[in-house]
């Protein structure tokens, strides 16, 4: 018995989707399409927002963040799902899932929070246009990134040790492509219902309370847009905040689902297929999102890629 409780500490079996070995191969397209997108997709929102001074603007600097973010998050989580997609081996060491773990806690913590300021953001653009430039100052926006950041790692340092020193009896398989919480903890061999109120007391603060935060700024950008008189000012007040709620929409549906349930009543297949939602498909769309609906975005591209062909041609 003690030989088993030894083996945890060598490394865990990422069960994945080995029991359909047919969906594999595509799966192993599927990923690494979506995260060379994501990669592209993201960078280039990078590039974009430090290249034009047009998009020296708060928004832009909370949309850098976002995607220096979505790509921290799927580079720590999607080599490790192609390698194990790819071959007959499904291992992961003990000190790999640690930190696969810790970085999805605190990334997926810091974009909630980060959600939450850019819809703050949005709220002053659209409610206080006079003075958003007196509100959003430069150093505002830096604390409140860095309130994002530290509240997501400071999460992460809370529940990945407690999760990780569940004692499992020996159990090295996880029913998942990834190190993630409910799946470890499904695997322990004790009563976990004091981790799992813990868990759910953070996700209050991490989860609920920026989500609750979005829905208010979102009331008061209702109300302002509703009572703006012309058409084309709504439209344009819409098309500010648009691609922000798609992007909300999509990545809170999937965390609330997966992390405001019990471990007892979470569905591994339902788990697996959630977790690859918003793992490679959500950060990949984030920028397409962000590029399709934003003029000021499409006008630096063009500006961008109409430097490089004069420089190609001068060539």
């Amino acid at each position: 018995m003690e030989k088993d409780n030894t083996s945890s500490f060598e490394g865990f079996i990422l069960v994945g989707f080995s029991d359909r070995p047919h969906l594999e191969l595509i799966l192993f397209v599927v990923v690494l399409t979506f995260y060379l997108l994501t990669l592209l997709g993201n960078m280039t929102i990078i590039l974009l927002s430090a290249m034009d001074s047009r998009l020296h603007t708060p928004m832009y600097f909370f949309l850098a963040n976002l995607s220096f973010l979505d790509m921290c998050f799927t580079t720590g989580t999607i080599p490790q799902m192609l390698y194990n997609l790819w071959g007959p081996d499904k291992t992961i060491s003990y000190v790999g899932c640690a930190i696969q773990l810790y970085f999805v806690l605190a990334l997926g913590g810091v974009e909630c929070v980060l959600l939450a300021v850019m819809a703050y953001d949005r709220y002053a653009a659209v409610c206080k246009p006079l003075h958003y430039t007196v509100i959003m100052h430069p150093r505002l926006c830096g604390q409140l990134a860095s309130v994002a950041w530290l509240s997501g790692f400071g999460n992460s340092l809370i529940m990945a040790p407690q999760t990780l020193m569940l004692p499992r009896c020996g159990h090295r398989r996880v029913d998942h492509f990834l190190c993630e919480m409910p799946a470890l903890i499904g695997m322990a061999c004790v009563d976990t219902m004091t981790l799992e109120a813990l868990a759910f007391a953070l996700a209050i603060f991490i989860i609920l309370a920026p989500l609750i935060l979005i829905l208010i700024s979102y009331g008061y950008i209702a109300r302002a847009v509703l009572s703006i008189k012309s058409a084309a000012g709504r439209k344009k007040a819409f098309n500010t905040c648009s691609s922000h709620l798609i992007v909300v929409s999509l990545f809170y549906g999937t965390i609330i689902y997966m992390y405001l349930q019990p471990a007892n009543t979470y569905s591994q297949d339902q788990g697996k297929f959630l977790t690859l939602f918003y793992t490679i498909v959500t950060p990949s769309v984030n920028p397409l999102i962000y590029t399709l609906r934003n003029k000021d975005v499409k006008e630096a591209m063009k500006k961008v890629l109409g430097r490089g062909m004069q420089k190609h041609n001068k060539g």
